[in-house]
């Protein structure tokens, strides 16, 4: 009896941190790491799509509103695909879901070097490329970030979150120099491969909670490795229903959903035709967005600093009303160069990319607590739907008016109408934060 009871302390021993024994730099920064090298490679092929508008529809005939429909159903899996890839991170864990939904952005990517009709396009951009990037979409930075840190969590939130505006940094020039050089295929080939060189780093270095590494998360007690969640679907759907019932949820999501409709569905989809319409080479349209992704690493990160310290409904106010002000000018700054203007306007609108994330997790996880991931899942489902909205409605307003102005202008109002949105979202009571920030601590999540 006294053997097995020393035994079980020595058990209990290895699986809690030795006093004396802390590595120099803490695992969860190694893990941070990773993640941030993951959201790269999976947001590599977003960097696509508004690049091979314009190549897609020379070669097969394929009108604008087709082509943007095809992207706007990546999109919205992308958004769709999200709350349920949380759920299934708690069930099978972090590194499985993430090496295959890597694998299915790579299978996505090389079947369509083969398409030959629309229907194709929709189906390995669309659907197998849109599952995948949702399975490693911003919820599987909230996971992370929620089970590997308690301090810093506003930080290495902005700094993940920036790990897609560097993957378009990395992959935009030189897919753009590629389509230009060799033809679409080949940049389809190469941001495939980048999906594929990342799944080794993820299976050797990514570990799914502290505990398996026996460590405390960072700046928090040590917690044991809670049991698999089972029935991972309906735990997303209950979330759903649940958060649904309250006012902030639809606040938060319609107003992320006016996110994604500035950024990812107009600027990332159509600013590059739009500014080859107006003459400027495709290479120097795509730099632009590179130079936008530089800026939106910085405005990230410091918008999650901002949100250790500031009221986050104000952050996200201010960030809307401005994004607005700066698309309303857009239009007039369209030329066939480079010019001062533009360069102010890139600058200034990737401060301001997605600086709305870490605010809007914060105010999730102030709201919902334990189950703060799958709802900011889901908030993300309405930003990815209503960038594949405005996805789909530019294309179409392209080949109706020949303009992507009245684009432009309609997006700048939605921003207006966002931030007076973010502005009424209530505080929950310092009661109930307390007591969801406890029982984080209390999981480890």
């Amino acid at each position: 009896m006294t053997e097995t009871i020393e035994s079980a302390a020595q058990d209990g021993d290895r699986r809690r941190p030795r006093a004396g024994r802390r590595p120099r730099i803490h695992r969860a920064w190694i893990v941070a790491a990773v993640t941030f090298v993951t959201i790269i490679g999976g947001a590599a092929f977003n960097s696509l799509p508004g690049l091979l508008i314009d190549p897609l529809h020379t070669e097969f005939g394929w009108s604008r509103g087709e082509i943007g429909l095809a992207v706007s159903i990546d999109l919205a899996l992308y958004g769709l695909t999200a709350p349920f890839a949380a759920a299934l991170m708690d069930r099978f864990g972090i590194r499985r879901v993430v090496a295959a939904a890597l694998t299915m952005v790579a299978a996505g990517a090389l079947a369509s070097v083969w398409m030959t009709a629309s229907w194709q396009l929709m189906l390995y951009w669309g659907l197998l490329v849109g599952l995948g990037t949702g399975s490693m979409a911003m919820a599987f930075a909230a996971t992370v970030t929620n089970r590997w840190f308690v301090a810093r969590r506003g930080l290495v939130t902005g700094v993940l979150t920036a790990a897609g505006a560097s993957g378009q940094l990395v992959f935009l020039p030189l897919c753009a120099w590629i389509v230009s050089e060799h033809g679409w295929r080949p940049a389809s080939v190469t941001v495939a491969l980048a999906a594929l060189v990342v799944v080794p780093l993820v299976w050797l270095l990514m570990r799914d909670h502290p505990a398996d590494v026996g460590l405390a998360p960072y700046g928090g007690a040590y917690v044991a490795k809670p049991a698999p969640a089972r029935g991972a679907a309906r735990r997303a759907v209950k979330v759903l229903f649940d958060a649904a019932r309250t006012g902030p949820f639809w606040l938060l999501a319609g107003t992320f959903a006016i996110c994604g409709a500035s950024t990812n569905g107009l600027i990332r989809t159509h600013f590059v035709p739009s500014a080859h319409d107006h003459g400027m080479p495709i290479t120097a349209a795509a730099s632009l967005l590179a130079v936008i992704g530089v800026f939106d690493v910085i405005g990230t990160i410091f918008s999650g600093w901002l949100t250790d310290r500031f009221d986050a409904r104000r952050l996200l106010a201010v960030y809307y009303a401005l994004r607005g002000v700066s698309l309303l000018f857009l239009p007039m700054l369209m030329a066939p160069d480079v010019r001062p203007p533009m360069v102010f306007f890139i600058v200034f609108y990737g401060l301001d990319w997605v600086a709305t994330v870490p605010p809007t997790l914060a105010l999730c996880r102030e709201q919902y607590g334990d189950d703060s991931a799958i709802v900011f899942g889901w908030v993300l489902a309405s930003h990815q739907v209503g960038a594949a909205v405005v996805a789909f409605l530019g294309g179409v307003a392209r080949d109706v008016f020949g303009t992507y102005d009245v684009v432009w202008y309609a997006s700048g109002a939605l921003c207006a109408v966002a931030a007076l949105m973010a502005l009424v979202i209530r505080r929950a009571s310092a009661a109930a934060a307390e007591a969801r920030a406890g029982s984080t601590a209390a999981d480890g999540t």
